[in-house]
């Protein structure tokens, strides 16, 4: 009996000491790194289709503000791309366009945990969580032609900068963050985690494509008498027979774009330890 009342008893003891060392940890925050694919959505890609997708990779900062709360500055790169040929569309397979283009993004974000987070406590390893926030990114299309890399806003396919009322787009845009995800604490020092965050953005022209077509009009041939590369670009329907880019025929759907990543993340825990308190 006198040593079942001591095993007991030990058995409180190191649950208690357990308890107040899993207390005492402090989680202030987190860097790390992330991984995974990002796709497009616009005038090229009107369904959602993600089955496309392609690199993205970036790294962050978490500051914690309690249990539940965080802040978070994120650096992301990712590539976009699209291509009509995907589409089932008759009218967006005849157009024939494409694009790709590396998106350099930052981020602040809020991030907000579902649970109590504590790498140390075995019953706190694990929460979901949601984020949004603002952002800024670059981005700069281009297609390709027999082969050759063409950078897409110089050529000034719809016209911007050449017709009267239509402005140059600018390679720098604004972007808002939403998205979810969930991480775990492998061990007091590291988290594995899973993201998926889509941007709403206030660019129309992540693909070039927006607005109508400018006409064959705005596109001179080239001195030795040949179409220029921006007339071949602005207008890739005659692939398939006469092209279809009469000047002032809608080209693009008219509204903003938009991109998502889903990305495995790793990150490294930043701590401190409360000092129990020193007795009188």
């Amino acid at each position: 009996m006198n040593r079942f009342v001591l095993l007991l008893l030990a058995v409180c003891l190191g649950s208690f000491a357990a308890k107040a060392q899993y207390e005492g940890f402090i989680h202030t925050g987190e860097i790390g790194i992330t991984a995974g694919g990002a796709s497009y959505f616009g005038s090229l890609n009107t369904n959602g289709d993600v089955t496309h997708s392609k690199m993205a990779f970036g790294a962050f900062f978490r500051k914690q503000f309690g249990d539940y709360v965080a802040v978070r500055l994120g650096g992301q790169y990712a590539r976009v791309g699209y291509s009509d040929v995907y589409s089932k569309n008759a009218f967006q397979h005849t157009r024939n366009l494409s694009f790709n283009s590396d998106i350099w993004e930052m981020t602040l974000q809020g991030d907000f945990n579902f649970f109590r987070f504590n790498p140390v406590d075995p019953d706190e390893r694990f929460t979901p969580y949601l984020t949004f926030g603002l952002g800024a990114f670059h981005f700069d299309p281009y297609a390709y032609l027999n082969g050759q890399k063409y950078y897409l806003r110089p050529l000034h396919t719809e016209g911007e900068g050449i017709i009267p009322g239509k402005k140059e787009y600018s390679t720098m845009a604004v972007c808002f963050p939403l998205g979810f995800g969930f991480k775990l604490a492998l061990n007091e020092s590291v988290n594995l985690g899973f993201e998926v965050l889509y941007r709403f953005t206030t660019t129309g022209y992540l693909d070039d494509v927006n607005g109508t077509y400018a006409g064959a009009a705005a596109f001179p041939a080239l001195p030795n008498g040949e179409p220029s590369p921006a007339y071949l670009l602005q207008d890739r329907s005659y692939v398939y027979g006469a092209p279809i880019g009469e000047a002032g025929r809608q080209r693009g759907n008219g509204e903003k774009d938009s991109y998502a990543t889903a990305s495995l993340t790793l990150s490294f825990n930043l701590s401190s330890y409360r000092c129990p308190p020193v007795p009188k």
